[in-house]
């Protein structure tokens, strides 16, 4: 799989990139950013996953989250994968949240989405074939994260693939999308109307019926104007519920924008890096 490198640049003693290369799954070009802290340069480093939300691209956690200086401190790597196909030739939708954009972290089986979004194949499977195979990365090693839709995409695929990500969290994550109209539309555009392939891809019921074995941190701010969107407190039951190991942290005055989100990276870069370097 051949990747051109887009740009490289020195960033807190290590290399903030951006690569770029054709992939299979979704059936287009793709683009991601990468940050090598200090340490890669002796050693593979583990790996920190950070998913973006709905009309993100690679660039807006790469250059908004202030993830690089902690990811430097603590010796991990971050890759910021983008969240849709896109191209000319890529299916797209006048919404902001459907089409490009708008992968929300699963793969597509229904028409016009089918042959290129196919994002869980892609950020579960293809990109980090590339990546292991290109970059001084530990593959037994791997955390995730992400911002709403990510943070989405972070909790779903962590708690269905719990042996290959040992640490997961979450900002803001779309929490319960079967129960809201933003994912069912979602759900129903790109899964179909089976509703057992849309429970695979929600977190409250995933959480129910699998939870994770290790601890879990969420961030969502109180004034964040998406919360019916988001459906923290459906999360936050499912959690007590089950008695999962988690900390649902809720903050007065934040919204959901990327101040909140650099707000808490530090928490959040410490409490990967603590798991990832553990054993």
């Amino acid at each position: 799989m051949s990747m051109e490198t887009v740009s490289e640049n020195a960033c807190f003693g290590g290399v903030q990139g951006v690569y770029r290369h054709e992939s299979t799954a979704c059936n287009c070009a793709m683009t991601f950013g990468l940050y090598l802290p200090p340490a890669a340069g002796q050693k593979d480093v583990p790996v920190l996953w950070y998913l973006s939300g709905l009309t993100c691209t690679h660039e807006n956690a790469m250059i908004k989250a202030g993830a690089q200086g902690w990811a430097a401190r603590h010796g991990i790597a971050v890759i910021f994968p983008d969240t849709s196909p896109r191209g000319d030739g890529v299916a797209d939708d006048e919404e902001y949240d459907l089409g490009q954009g708008a992968g929300f972290y699963v793969d597509a089986t229904e028409s016009p989405w089918s042959p290129h979004f196919r994002m869980w194949e892609y950020v579960t499977r293809e990109l980090p074939e590339l990546v292991f195979s290109e970059f001084s990365l530990d593959q037994g090693s791997q955390g995730i994260t992400g911002h709403s839709m990510g943070g989405h995409g972070a909790l779903t695929i962590a708690m269905t693939r719990p042996d290959t990500y040992r640490s997961v969290s979450a900002l803001a994550p779309i929490a319960n999308p079967t129960r809201t109209a933003m994912g069912r539309k979602q759900f129903a555009a790109y899964l179909g109307h089976d509703p057992d392939r849309w429970s695979l891809h929600d977190s409250t019921v995933l959480m129910r019926k699998k939870g994770y074995p290790g601890p879990i941190l969420i961030d969502q701010g109180e004034a964040d104007p998406f919360l019916e969107h988001l459906a923290p407190s459906a999360l936050a039951d499912a959690i007590s519920s089950v008695g999962q190991d988690a900390e649902f942290r809720m903050h007065k005055r934040y919204d959901h924008s990327y101040f909140f989100v650099a707000s808490f990276m530090e928490d959040h870069v410490r409490h990967h890096a603590e798991r990832l370097h553990a054993g």
